[in-house]
């Protein structure tokens, strides 16, 4: 379309429905003349994008009493009660399912998890399973499912490449085959983009255009919204950092080679040499409880883990100067103070202009968070393209829920 072609009706409908649902989200339940207000237009205009989005079940509508007295008003919300998602977070040790209104409210007596499954088949079959389960609610339509996903993710091709840590998915699409399986719209996102969108839309970077997010859980994973803009290179792979070299001949990692910065600078790192050490297995959430009841030092490993988190950190800083680095992980649950003295060392370790204009902040945000804001932006962005933090292009290319979606109750 030229600068100076009319705008096509349809198109100015779908910014309008846009407008309204972001209206919604950022000021919670509005009255239309609220709305209308906010959006600074028409009456029609908002009752005409009020009326499809209604038909399409991502709003509804609720009586409050004014004062205590007279009729009721008609007041808009993001449909929660009528409606709801569902976010998937796969990680190594297990899987977990989540349910949420369209407005993001996580609800908690209703999350399933289960082991992660050896193979992709299996994989399938048990969200497959569990997924249903929770679309079987009565009255409430299942609009989509989000999933947060480890490794390298061609956004591409909506494929896993390498997961050194959940290799089942390598090679294989859940979002696609999830959405054959279940029949409503899936999409994935990389758990570190994951986490950038939890925090961006429920965390501590709503008014953020320049943030980092170093997830340092599982494995070591970045994400950088610059400008607004998620960083994801060519084809969505930027921000393994977690698989930079930084040990000769050191551990194997799951990538395959030795030595990778994720396996001596994250959560599973300081699990994998505490194990080591007391001769058997023993996971993150298992020694923030026996460090807490005081059954185990870990001083040495915690420490070694620190200095190595520390110059990951460095790294960030120095590499992309974002205005605030948030970190996720469990790390910091084990020592007071833990996060003051790491964020003291990274000081040290960076340039210091660049630490000087950084602020770090402990991530509020999670990543099942992080996989139900993904499907619900993927739901707003279906009636005009637009995501503030565009997730890599995910959902450009995806179809419209309310074109070609066949959502289930």
């Amino acid at each position: 379309m030229s600068a100076n072609a009319p705008a096509q009706p349809h198109l100015l409908s779908r910014l309008n429905e846009r407008s309204v649902m972001r209206v919604l989200q950022n000021h919670g339940p509005c009255s239309r003349a609220d709305v209308t207000r906010r959006m600074k237009t028409s009456a029609p205009t908002v009752s005409k994008a009020v009326a499809s989005l209604l038909r399409a079940g991502l709003l509804e509508e609720f009586d409050i009493k004014e004062n205590g007295r007279g009729r009721p008003a008609k007041q808009l919300r993001l449909a929660n009660e009528t409606a709801q998602v569902l976010g998937l977070v796969i990680d190594a040790a297990e899987c977990r399912i989540v349910m949420a209104g369209m407005d993001g409210v996580l609800r908690q007596d209703s999350e399933v998890s289960f082991e992660t499954p050896k193979t992709y088949e299996r994989f399938l079959r048990e969200t497959t399973h569990h997924a249903q389960r929770l679309m079987q609610r009565l009255d409430v339509t299942t609009l989509g499912l989000g999933i947060s996903i480890p490794g390298l993710l061609d956004y591409r091709t909506e494929r896993g490449l390498l997961s050194p840590n959940v290799p089942m998915t390598n090679g294989h699409s859940p979002s696609r085959d999830l959405s054959e399986q279940l029949g409503i719209n899936c999409i994935a996102l990389q758990e570190t983009h994951a986490l950038c969108l939890a925090e961006r839309r429920y965390g501590a970077a709503q008014a953020l255009d320049d943030f980092g997010m170093l997830d340092i859980s599982t494995g070591l994973g970045l994400g950088i919204i610059s400008s607004g803009r998620l960083l994801t290179g060519h084809s969505g792979l930027a921000g393994e950092i977690g698989h930079i070299p930084t040990e000769e001949g050191g551990r194997l990692c799951g990538c395959g080679a030795r030595g990778c910065l994720e396996t001596v600078a994250s959560d599973s790192a300081l699990a994998w040499f505490v194990s080591q050490r007391i001769g058997r297995r023993i996971e993150m959430s298992e020694i923030v409880e026996a460090v807490g009841r005081g059954e185990l030092s870990i001083r040495d490993e915690l420490e070694a883990v620190c200095r190595k988190l520390a110059f990951a950190l460095a790294t960030v800083v120095n590499l992309f100067n974002p205005a605030t680095l948030f970190v996720y992980g469990r790390l910091f649950e084990l020592e007071d103070g833990l996060f003051k003295r790491i964020c003291d060392e990274t000081r040290r370790r960076s340039l210091g202009p660049s630490f000087a204009d950084c602020q770090l902040v402990r991530a509020r945000g999670s990543k099942r968070q992080g996989a139900v804001a993904g499907i619900i932006e993927y739901l707003t962005d279906s009636l005009v393209p637009d995501l503030p933090i565009a997730a890599a292009g995910v959902f450009q290319d995806r179809v419209s829920l309310r074109e070609h979606g066949k959502a289930r109750r």
